[in-house]
């Protein structure tokens, strides 16, 4: 947030941001801006100047999650066994995915034309994971970031309801790495 706002405006900032991210977290995606608005207190209309759409509150609640993964795939890149740490860090996202209620909601692509800065800052990160594991030849050159992205945010949203969310998408992501069959076709 700029600090060219007023200091009240960037207090409401603070406070929204902190109460959504309770609420994100106990009701998911879909927690209420009335009841945000209401812990905060301030008036929906602050929280509506602040985040103006739903995702925009999502992604601003993702972002450190968000700069933690982009650290963490730094963090990897100069390891040696590009297929293993590529699969280390996509597994990390999909677990941010299952416990950051709302994370893979804000990853999830549903046809906007907007910019989705959750998901471009983990393509942006992926792409040398990716790269060097497509270039030691242990996955295909079709494979995209975006392909990634989209599968760790598939899985968390599939699993969601799951008695275990963590363990089904987990296990899920195992099987999607292994392949369906136990030879090739």
């Amino acid at each position: 947030m700029p600090e060219t706002r007023r200091a009240d405006a960037r207090r409401n900032y603070a406070r929204i941001l902190a109460v959504a991210e309770e609420e994100v977290a106990t009701h998911g995606a879909d927690a209420s801006l009335e009841q945000i608005a209401r812990t905060a207190q301030v008036g929906s209309a602050t929280v509506r100047r602040h985040f103006p759409t739903r995702r925009d509150l999502l992604e601003a609640v993702s972002r450190k999650r968000i700069e933690e993964l982009r650290a963490r795939a730094h963090h990897l890149s100069g390891q040696e066994d590009g297929r293993s740490v590529l699969l280390q860090w996509l597994s990390e996202v999909v677990a941010f995915c299952v416990t950051a209620r709302g994370l893979a909601a804000t990853l999830a692509y549903d046809g906007a034309a907007h910019e989705n800065s959750c998901s471009a800052t983990l393509e942006e990160a992926a792409g040398p994971l990716l790269r060097r594991a497509q270039y030691d030849g242990v996955v295909a050159a079709e494979v995209t970031a975006t392909d990634l992205i989209t599968l760790a945010a598939g899985l968390a949203l599939a699993t969601e309801h799951h008695p275990d969310p963590a363990a089904a998408a987990q296990r899920l992501f195992r099987l999607v790495v292994a392949g369906l069959s136990s030879s090739p076709a």
